[in-house]
């Protein structure tokens, strides 16, 4: 098992959500894993600016939790991870090369989308979905 974060962003009670073009497949908040010799801030910071194009102001962690599904493109099932809300951010949202599609989401919008495994769970344990 290795380290992951995870976004929660919200504008106008919509959820900033990417479609990716890689395993994990589907719907997810930005995320990614954690490098060695970096700790879960850096992480998130440098994963919303890779993801997002935003830069992060303030933020605070939701929940960490160790999960033993979600494949990764790393070979993993499993990943200890630490999920944040974001509170503040500077910039526009850009779509990356790692996305089909990158848009802020209303709840009713996401019980639709294919949902990546382990954000259907995360959603439904911070009761959003």
């Amino acid at each position: 098992m290795h380290s992951s974060v995870g976004a929660l962003m919200k504008q106008n009670n919509k959820i900033l959500m990417l479609d990716r073009k890689n395993i994990p497949l589907g719907w997810a908040c930005p995320a990614g894993h954690i490098e060695i010799g970096e700790k879960p801030e850096q992480t998130l910071i440098r994963e919303i600016k890779e993801e997002a194009n935003l830069d992060v102001k303030k933020y605070n962690l939701l929940l960490h939790e160790a999960v033993d599904f979600g494949t990764c493109r790393r070979g993993f099932t499993g990943h200890d991870w630490h999920v944040y809300e974001i509170l503040d951010w500077q910039g526009e949202i850009k779509l990356s090369h790692e996305h089909k599609a990158i848009g802020w989401k209303t709840v009713e919008e996401i019980k639709q989308l294919q949902l990546e495994e382990v954000w259907q769970y995360f959603l439904k344990k911070l009761n959003i979905i």
